[in-house]
Formats: C-alpha cells, sequence, structure tokens
C-alpha cells in the first residue's frame, strides 16, 4: 500500500484498437506487482482521449473499479517522459502516451484537495514504473506527490535506481513484469541501467578468485595448440595471410570460402553488423550477450527488444518478434540462460529482407552441434557467428567467424581495417579446423554436459535456488532472492560468479555460473551453502 503521505497511484495505458481485455489486465496487473500495490491504490486510469473507449481500457478501469481520464493528444505531448518511443510519437504526438498519462492523471488527483501543485504538466506527479509492454499495449504507473507552499515544488519527478525508473524503499530491486504474452516487446531508445559493457571477466579481474564467471574451458589452450600458437611467432615480421584459415573453416562447414569472414572475435563481428549493414529497425531478443545491442546503440541505432520470460524457460516464440523487424539478433545456446533454441524456431524468424544473426560462440560445447544453422545456406539472410574463445582459451588472442551470404560478407569485409586478424590468431583458427582438434572439442562436450549435471543436481539441494530448466551451455543461470548479496558473500569466500543484473531481462536475484570439474563444483557449492546461511 501507498504511504499515508501519499495520494493514490495512478496507471497510464496505451493500447493498440483491438487491445484484448486480458492482455490490458495481465499488464497492468504485473505493473502493480512491480510497484508492489494492490488495485485497491489505483486512483484512476489515464489514456488517450481517442483510446478511451477501447474494449481493453475500459475493462481494466472496471474491473480496478475506477474511472479512464481521456487525456487529447497535445495535454500528453506536453509532458516529458523518460522512456521515448518513435511509433506512438508519430502516431498520437506524444513519445509516451501510458507515461505521459500516468504522470498527468496523478498529478490531476491532487488538484481539489487542498495541496499546492504547480502549473502546468504533470506537476506533483512521480513515476513509480516506467513504460512496460506486451503486444498490444503499454502501462506506467504513477503518484501524486502532495506539495505543501512551503515546499519546493517537485514537478514529474523520477526515481532513478539500478533498472531505470521506479520508486520503492532505497535500494529495492525491481522485479521483471510479467505481461500476458509470451515475451514483451520494448522498442525504445534504452536509458536504463544495464551496463551492456559489462562481462564476465570483470568479476575476476584484480583478485584471486576461483572463477565461475567467466565462460573459458579451463586448462586450455591445450599444449598443441599453444605450440602451434609459438611456432607461428618467427613469421611476425609478414602481414598475416589468411587464405589458409578462411579455407579451413570453409571447410569445416563445407561451404565455399566467400561465405566466410574471419574476425578478431565475434565482438568484432557484432562492430561490423552495426556499422556495415543498412538496417532501420534491428531487434535483439534478450536476455542474452549484450555487445551486439551496445554495438548496434554505438552505431546511432534504435534497438528494440525481444525480453524473453522465465515462465516460458526464456525460450523464443518467433511471434514475439515485430514482423518489421530487418534485423534480428539472438543467441543459440544462449548467454546466459544456457538454453538451445530448436533450429527450426530460429529458421522461422527468417523473411525476405531481414537479416538473422545467430551467436553460436557456445555451439561447439553442445555435442553433436544440434540445432546449429552453420554451414546452412537454405535460409534467407542468414548470418552465423562462431567464437573460438570459449573452447580452446583464446580470448586473448582474439579470433572468431562469421558465416554469410557472399554479398553480406562483402560488405562486412569492406568495414573491417587492412589486416584485421593476427598471424598467430590465423594459426590458431587453422589449427582448431582439424579433424583431430574437432573430436577434441566434441569430447569436451560430453564432459561438460556431465559436469553441468553435477552442478544442477548440487544446486537441486538448496530451497533459495532456481535453476533455468534444460541447460545445454557450459554454464547455469540460477536465481536467488537477493542474489546480489549472496555473490559479494561468495566473493569473501573465494568464488567469482557473474552478475545477472546487467543482461535486459534480468535483475539482482539472478547469477550465471560456469561449469567447473567435479572438484571445483563441490568447493563452490560448499561456499554458497555458507553465503546462503550468513544471508539467512
Amino acid at each position: 500500500m501507498l504511504s499515508d503521505g501519499a495520494a493514490s497511484a495512478h496507471l497510464g495505458v496505451g493500447a493498440r484498437s483491438g487491445a484484448p481485455a486480458d492482455e490490458v489486465l495481465a499488464l497492468v496487473g504485473a505493473v502493480l506487482r512491480e510497484a508492489g500495490l494492490t488495485r485497491a491504490d489505483v486512483g484512476s486510469l489515464g489514456t488517450l482521449d481517442a483510446r478511451a473507449a477501447e474494449p481493453g481500457i475500459v475493462a481494466a478501469a472496471a474491473a480496478l473499479g475506477v474511472p479512464v481520464r481521456g487525456f487529447r493528444a497535445a495535454e500528453l505531448a506536453a509532458v516529458p517522459v523518460p522512456h521515448p518511443s518513435a511509433r506512438p510519437l508519430a502516431a498520437t504526438g506524444t513519445a509516451s502516451v501510458a507515461e505521459a498519462a500516468a504522470l498527468l492523471a496523478a498529478g490531476e488527483g491532487l488538484r481539489g484537495a487542498g495541496d499546492v501543485v504547480p502549473l502546468g504538466g504533470a506537476g506533483g506527479a512521480l513515476l513509480l514504473v516506467p513504460k512496460r509492454k506486451s503486444r498490444y499495449a503499454t502501462c506506467a504507473l504513477a503518484a501524486s506527490v502532495p506539495v505543501r507552499p512551503n515546499e519546493d515544488a517537485p514537478g514529474v519527478r523520477l526515481l532513478p535506481l539500478a533498472h531505470g525508473y521506479i520508486a520503492g524503499e532505497p535500494g529495492s530491486p525491481p522485479t521483471i513484469p510479467t505481461p500476458h504474452t509470451t515475451a514483451a516487446m520494448d522498442t525504445h531508445t534504452h536509458t536504463d541501467a544495464h551496463d551492456l559493457r559489462h562481462h564476465g571477466d570483470a568479476e575476476v579481474r584484480d583478485e584471486k578468485l576461483i572463477d565461475l564467471a567467466v565462460n573459458v574451458r579451463t586448462n586450455t589452450p591445450p599444449d598443441w595448440l599453444r605450440e602451434r600458437i609459438a611456432d607461428s611467432l618467427t613469421g611476425l615480421a609478414a602481414y598475416p595471410d589468411g587464405r589458409a584459415a578462411r579455407a579451413a573453416v570453409a571447410e569445416r562447414h563445407d561451404l565455399p570460402s566467400n561465405r566466410v569472414l574471419l574476425t578478431a572475435g565475434a565482438a568484432e563481428a557484432f562492430v561490423l553488423l552495426a556499422r556495415a549493414l543498412p538496417v532501420r529497425r534491428p531487434v535483439v531478443v534478450h536476455p542474452q550477450f549484450t555487445e551486439p545491442e551496445a554495438a548496434l546503440r554505438d552505431a546511432g541505432h534504435e534497438v528494440g527488444r525481444v525480453l524473453l520470460r522465465e515462465e516460458d524457460g526464456f525460450r523464443l516464440d518467433p511471434a514475439a518478434v515485430p514482423e518489421d523487424a530487418d534485423l534480428v539478433v539472438i543467441g543459440n545456446p544462449t548467454n546466459p540462460t544456457s538454453v538451445l533454441h530448436p533450429a527450426a524456431s530460429i529458421t522461422a524468424l527468417a523473411r525476405p529482407g531481414r537479416i538473422l544473426v545467430v551467436d553460436e560462440a557456445f555451439m561447439d560445447a553442445v555435442p553433436g552441434e544440434r540445432e546449429s544453422l552453420a554451414g546452412r545456406t537454405d535460409v534467407p539472410g542468414l548470418v552465423v557467428l562462431r567464437s573460438l574463445t570459449k573452447t580452446w582459451g583464446l580470448a586473448g588472442l582474439r579470433i572468431g567467424y562469421v558465416l554469410a551470404e557472399p554479398e553480406t560478407v562483402a560488405a562486412l569485409e569492406r568495414t573491417q581495417p587492412l589486416w584485421p586478424v593476427s598471424t598467430p590468431a590465423l594459426v590458431a583458427a587453422e589449427a582448431c579446423m582439424s579433424r583431430a582438434a574437432l573430436a577434441e572439442a566434441e569430447h569436451a562436450a560430453h564432459r561438460i554436459g556431465v559436469e553441468r549435471a553435477h552442478l544442477l543436481a548440487g544446486l537441486a539441494e538448496f530451497d533459495e535456488v532456481r535453476t533455468v530448466a534444460g541447460a545445454e551451455g557450459p554454464f547455469v543461470l540460477i536465481r536467488i532472492d537477493g542474489a546480489d548479496a549472496v555473490r559479494e558473500r561468495l566473493r569473501s569466500l573465494g568464488f567469482a560468479a557473474r552478475r545477472g543484473d546487467t543482461f535486459p531481462g534480468l535483475d539482482r536475484n539472478w547469477l550465471r555460473l560456469a561449469v567447473r570439474d567435479r572438484a571445483t563444483t563441490n568447493r563452490f557449492l560448499q561456499a554458497l551453502d555458507q553465503a546462503l546461511l550468513i544471508g539467512g
């Protein structure tokens, strides 16, 4: 419930024509749960006046027992909103119907209550929950803030916390809303606090911790690969020549060489894609590796997000991706969820005129590489990215590659600088394509599966821990209430785990754990037991 010093909360809802009532109600319920409020706390529901008679909005207001407040487009447009979107701006003149309507309704809620309210805009309004989206609706929540004659007028107030703008006790975490649809589509320009540039290496840098934060296989590179790389150092006076490595990658995937591009790791490939391709509406499926979105944003793109949900096992519903997306990025198996999506689900995303980017950086850790799309030439617009970092321990060498249509490869290559991949990296790429190396990688994938099962069995003994089912990668994703504090206690016990709150779609209650050998896992499980006991 809201405190006695504040008036009721006010919802803002934006909806497309014909938005289903159950979807609007589900989204409203999710926003209220996120704020820790009930229906009794809501004073009104605001929306665009032209949408005030929409059945979904009327049904939501009736269920809440509150009036619908319709605002003119010009009124909504005068309200500054923290999460603007181009589509509602073009359609209605306001960059967010939900946020503007919530703030206006909250400001109007104070008039006549004996409080001094700043004139104009949405004075005295506090945004509790920013815009949340389902397929056909958006919803935001604001509260009326009384302003006395001897107080400064707050105007529109926004509380910046870890995941955007949300109210609560100091330091309290937001939770992920659960709209009615399988995945929520979020296409605004993101100003949230997800640190897209945070990666697992930051968890162990400069500290001597047992590393469960970085997904690189331990005891790598193997001796034979180290020797091949060391031997290449005698040829550093010559410029790199990538033809042999490129041919080896092509042969490994049974492709012509003009469908292969060698890169300085998969991270470079994301930068090339963002800069070289003339896309207008890129979409990234989250939670996943954050570099694709970071690279697209750095290149000036407005990036849409499809947020997969825990309730659905973080599994892809192709229908959740908007039809007009001309570039779609998804990981398989996905980092950090460890979910392996069926190849058929991913190829269902292919469309004429769309680039479909599949990050398969961890696919060689899956026995048989089942569900891989590498080598497929029948999927229009397909781009597959591979990395040699994880299985072979080459993060410091930077080597990966792109598999795509020749025209796409040529466009990416034109964006690369001269000699982008070093001679040692090229030698490593060629060596890792050999039959012996592929057999070793397959053996390692089976071993990882055994060790992952042992880790999951140990985690299942903790009532406080919930794991994402069906993990197929060399890592698992777990949920613990207050996982951020648990992570800090684990650090004091000598273990580094990857924080989850930097991944869009996750919050501070998530951790990613790399799969390690049985002895290391057993020590970690003991440390986790201590960390949970300390916290309890």
